[in-house]
C-alpha cells in the first residue's frame, strides 16, 4: 500500500467529524451534533491534522476557527460526503425497488412458460420482488387491468389500447389442426378449415382467446362448427381429441402449450397439422394501465419486457413453432 493511499484510509472515517466542526467551528457542540464523547473529537481532529501534515483548526477564544489548509480541503471533504451520500441513498432506493410487489394477470395457456421466462429474468436482477398471480380468460385478465386489481395483463390476442390502457406485442405463434392420430388427415402437411366441416370440434369457452381466434377462422371458412364438446383449457382439448372426440384448434405442443402424453397402445394421440388460412396465429402481447405515478418496481417489469422480452421469448418460440 502506497503512502498516500495509507493516508487516505486514515483519513476517510474522520471526515464527517471533519466537515461538522467547520460547519459548527466548535467541539462541543459538533460532538453534540454527531453523538459522540467531546474527546473523540478532539482526537479526531489530531489524527487528520497529523496525517495531513498540518494544524487544521486553532483554538480562537473559547472557540476554533478553520487554517488556511482546511479552508482548502473542507470543500474537497463535503463534495466526498455528498458523493457517497447520493450513492446510499441510491442504493436504499434500489433496495426498496426490489422489495416491491408486482400483479400479473394472465391467460391459461402462458403459466407454464412464457410468464415464468419473463418473472425469472426479472428476479435475476431484483430477486426480492413479490409477484401476485391471477388466471383466467382473456376478458377476466383485461377486466383485473381496468379495475386496477392487476399491474399487467398477458393475453392472446394483444389487448386493443383505449380508455388509459396501453399495450405491446411481444410474439406470434401459429395456430394448427389437433386431429386424432388416425384421421384421414393426419398425414397432410396443410388442411383448409373446410375440409373439416362435417367433423365435430372440441372447443373453448367463450371469453378465452384460443375461442375467439377460432371463431374468426371459421368466419372465414363460411360456416359454424358442431361442437362436440368445451374444454375449460387447453389440456383438455388435446386430451378429448387424442380420444377421437373431434378435432380441435391450439397454438402448437411444446414448452408452454400444456401438450401432455398419450398412450398410442390405448388408442390414444393426435397429430398437429398446419392450417390453410392467413389467420391462422395468434400474437401474444402484455397490456398495463397507464398512471400518473408508476411504481417503481411495476414501471422496472414493463422495462424489461418492452425492451428485452420479445428476445427473451425467443427460444419459446422456435421450439412452439418449429422455426430454424
Amino acid at each position: 500500500m502506497d503512502i498516500e493511499h495509507k493516508q487516505l484510509v486514515q483519513l476517510l472515517p474522520l471526515l464527517p467529524v471533519l466537515a461538522q466542526l467547520g460547519r459548527t467551528q466548535h467541539v462541543t457542540e459538533t460532538a453534540e451534533i454527531l453523538g459522540v464523547p467531546q474527546p473523540t473529537v478532539s482526537r479526531a481532529l489530531a489524527r487528520a491534522s497529523a496525517v495531513v501534515g498540518t494544524e487544521l483548526l486553532v483554538r480562537d477564544g473559547r472557540g476554533i476557527r478553520l487554517t488556511p489548509a482546511a479552508r482548502t480541503l473542507l470543500p474537497y471533504i463535503e463534495a466526498a460526503l455528498a458523493e457517497f451520500q447520493a450513492g446510499l441513498d441510491r442504493v436504499r432506493h434500489e433496495s426498496a425497488v426490489v422489495r416491491g410487489r408486482i400483479s400479473v394477470s394472465f391467460q391459461h395457456t402462458f403459466g407454464e412458460a412464457t410468464l415464468p421466462i419473463l418473472i425469472s429474468a426479472f428476479r435475476s436482477r431484483h430477486p426480492h420482488t413479490a409477484f401476485e398471480l391471477s388466471q383466467g380468460a382473456r376478458a377476466g385478465c383485461l377486466e383485473d387491468l381496468a379495475a386496477g386489481d392487476a399491474d399487467f395483463a398477458l393475453t392472446a390476442p394483444v389487448a386493443p389500447e383505449g380508455r388509459g390502457i396501453r399495450s405491446a406485442a411481444l410474439y406470434r405463434e401459429p395456430l394448427r389442426f389437433v386431429l386424432h392420430h388416425r384421421h384421414p388427415l393426419a398425414g397432410r402437411t396443410r388442411v383448409h378449415l373446410s375440409e373439416l366441416r362435417n367433423d365435430p370440434f372440441v372447443s373453448l369457452p367463450s371469453g378465452l382467446g384460443l375461442r375467439s381466434l377460432s371463431d374468426a377462422l371459421f368466419r372465414e371458412a363460411g360456416f359454424r362448427p358442431r361442437t362436440a364438446f368445451e374444454g375449460q383449457e387447453s389440456y383438455t382439448v388435446r386430451g378429448l381429441v387424442s380420444a377421437g372426440l373431434g378435432f380441435g384448434i391450439l397454438p402448437p405442443a411444446g414448452p408452454g402449450s400444456g401438450g401432455g402424453q398419450y398412450l398410442r397402445a390405448a388408442g390414444l394421440g393426435l397429430v398437429e397439422v398446419p392450417i390453410d388460412s392467413g389467420l391462422a396465429f395468434r400474437e401474444i402481447g402484455i397490456a398495463w394501465r397507464e398512471r400518473a405515478v408508476e411504481p417503481d418496481p411495476v414501471r422496472l417489469f414493463r422495462e424489461l419486457v418492452l425492451s428485452e422480452g420479445a428476445e427473451l421469448l425467443a427460444g419459446l418460440v422456435k421450439a412452439r413453432s418449429g422455426t430454424p
